[in-house]
């Protein structure tokens, strides 16, 4: 059993304001459960805190979600105990966010904002996972595309958006931002052009990609040329949400609680 602290009304408004869904990123892989909020929903003021409160309730919609599906994780000795665990949300020294399970590393988890929505994907797994939305808008005449993609990558991507350009960059913009997100180190340590997606099959609800790294970011991440990492890509209103799954064993590095989210506790 796993606690989460009471928050009173707080968490009877979560299970309403946000409905699950799920992906599966390979077949007989991870499921994977995203949500989202309205990013002005929160009621404290400050940015800081709007986004520390979307994101609470975020992970309070995804575990119990998880926990309600009777994730395999629950199957580990150290989960299925009957004293309640405090989860928390906590940060790497790069900035990826993931759980805690009283002292045990709980699934991959990952956020995204697109205008006035805030999203969450929560692996049913140890996965680590990445998730982005990206809009057109951000992506319209003059934006320096061929800096960011290549040539072959858009093409394709140009195909899977009918021809609109726009759509075609915030696809690919969505699909390799959830990649670095999966990787742990944002763009701080990879270049875009590194990151080379390839259409794998156009599933139901939107395409797989297949992604491989090259230059300097392969050479951080050298089992990328042995394991490709897998994207799912969901095309929504004028904006594209994308997850990415990196499929490797985990780093078992020393934890580094940073920045506001090293103290808040579900």
């Amino acid at each position: 059993m796993t606690r989460l602290e009471p928050m009173g009304e707080a968490v009877a408004q979560d299970r309403r304001a946000g409905t699950v869904q799920a992906v599966r990123l390979v077949p007989c892989g991870s499921v994977v459960f995203y949500a989202s909020v309205p990013g002005n929903s929160a009621t404290s003021t400050g940015c800081a805190t709007r986004r520390t409160e979307n994101r609470r309730r975020l992970v309070t919609i995804l575990w119990e979600h998880l926990r309600a599906e009777g994730s395999p994780l629950w199957k580990r000795p150290h989960f299925s105990t009957r004293v309640a665990l405090p989860v928390r949300l906590v940060h790497d020294p790069l900035g990826r966010p993931h759980l805690l399970v009283g002292e045990h590393r709980g699934p991959g988890i990952s956020f995204s904002t697109e205008g006035e929505e805030v999203w969450a994907a929560l692996c049913g797994d140890e996965t680590d996972i990445g998730i982005d939305v990206a809009g057109s808008a951000e992506f319209q005449e003059g934006y320096p595309v061929h800096r960011v993609f290549h040539v072959r990558e858009l093409h394709q991507a140009l195909e899977l958006a009918g021809g609109d350009l726009a759509q075609a960059a915030a696809l690919l913009w969505s699909a390799k931002e959830a990649v670095v997100k999966a990787l742990g180190c944002a763009f701080h340590l990879v270049n875009p052009r590194d990151i080379q997606v390839y259409p794998s099959e156009v599933a139901e609800g939107g395409p797989a990609f297949s992604v491989r790294l090259s230059g300097k970011a392969l050479e951080r991440f050298p089992l990328a040329d042995r394991r490709p990492i897998t994207v799912r890509s969901l095309p929504r209103a004028g904006t594209w949400l994308s997850i990415a799954a990196s499929n490797w064993p985990r780093h078992r590095g020393p934890r580094t609680h940073i920045g506001y989210s090293s103290k808040m506790t579900l």
